[in-house]
């Protein structure tokens, strides 16, 4: 009996010691993988994130060796007392209803021109996607030219007073302007997007639809767009974090002008920290931005993920 227990508690003593070295191998591997990109995050993202949420209590000119302790100053004035955040957090938010629908629509739209059985179908993706390749910058000044020398001359020569308009000279023209220029750009990425989800929906469903009498609106709207509704979520959560992201194409295109009248969230944080040397109240800005697009990411997400199933 004494010789049995010995030698139960030998194999639980084996089997205790293999099981805790294989934890120990799973995580050296676990680390050594995850590890690197673990302190790149930290570092790069993590990081500065932590620091920027401390000066944001803070008074700083972002240039000083120390900076004065303010508390939730910074924030009071942000809801208070600053009307340029407030009418640029408005700005953005209408700006970014019409840049996610339009882009949305235009992507969706052209995708199912490019999936049918056209010869020139792979020219036409190559030629949709080309304005996404271009820089924010530079596609901000090439439109610009556009915009105050190209549809004027056209205008001249058609001798039509809408084309001869300065448009980056009108509130309304400027922002509508930005909103042509943020489709143009992002549509044909959006594309991309929604051919893979195109290209995944079963020919067989929509032949048995058509055999049963179904049109091609009918066939669209009660098979395709249910079946492609993951990539409508992930389409919405793109263009809704880069329609409220934007800034270079804001700054080269109009800088914010006429007046401040298309001056964006980024643009007036960026304008607060670094031309008029208010960091502190740049970066209290930038965590009110961050929460902000945080939540209706995660609301929209929530909302599609649910129609995802009910679909």
């Amino acid at each position: 009996m004494i010789e049995t227990k010995k030698v139960i508690d030998t194999n639980l003593t084996d089997a205790k010691t293999k099981k805790s070295s294989k934890k120990l191998r799973d995580f050296l591997n676990y680390l050594t993988f995850v590890g690197p990109a673990t302190i790149v995050f930290a570092a790069i993202v993590l990081t500065p994130f932590l620091i920027g949420f401390f000066y944001s209590f803070t008074q700083w000119d972002g240039v000083a060796d120390s900076a004065k302790w303010v508390g939730l100053e910074n924030y009071k004035y942000i809801f208070t007392k600053d009307t340029d955040f407030i009418h640029s957090f408005i700005l953005t938010g209408k700006y970014t209803f019409f840049a996610v629908i339009l882009t949305n629509v235009i992507g969706f739209g052209l995708a199912l021109i490019v999936t049918q059985s056209l010869k020139t179908s792979n020219i036409l993706r190559t030629v949709f996607f080309l304005p996404n390749l271009i820089g924010g910058l530079l596609l901000g000044f090439i439109w610009q030219f556009i915009f105050n020398k190209g549809l004027i001359s056209i205008g001249q020569l058609l001798h039509s007073d809408f084309l001869q308009r300065a448009l980056l000279g009108e509130e309304k023209g400027a922002f509508w302007a930005i909103v042509i220029v943020a489709v143009w750009q992002g549509a044909g990425y959006i594309m991309v997007i929604y051919v893979a989800a195109l290209q995944g929906v079963p020919q067989e469903l929509i032949e048995a639809a058509q055999i049963d009498g179904a049109n091609k609106f009918q066939v669209l709207r009660k098979i395709i767009i249910p079946m492609v509704a993951p990539a409508v979520t992930v389409c919405l959560f793109l263009t809704i974090s880069w329609s409220f992201k934007v800034f270079d194409t804001n700054l080269s295109l109009t800088n914010g002008g006429p007046f401040k009248s298309t001056e964006m969230l980024a643009l007036n944080i960026y304008t607060e920290a670094f031309v008029n040397n208010r960091y502190g109240l740049g970066e209290a800005k930038a965590i009110v931005f961050f929460v902000v697009v945080a939540l209706i990411s995660v609301i929209q997400v929530y909302i599609t993920k649910k129609r995802e199933v009910e679909a």
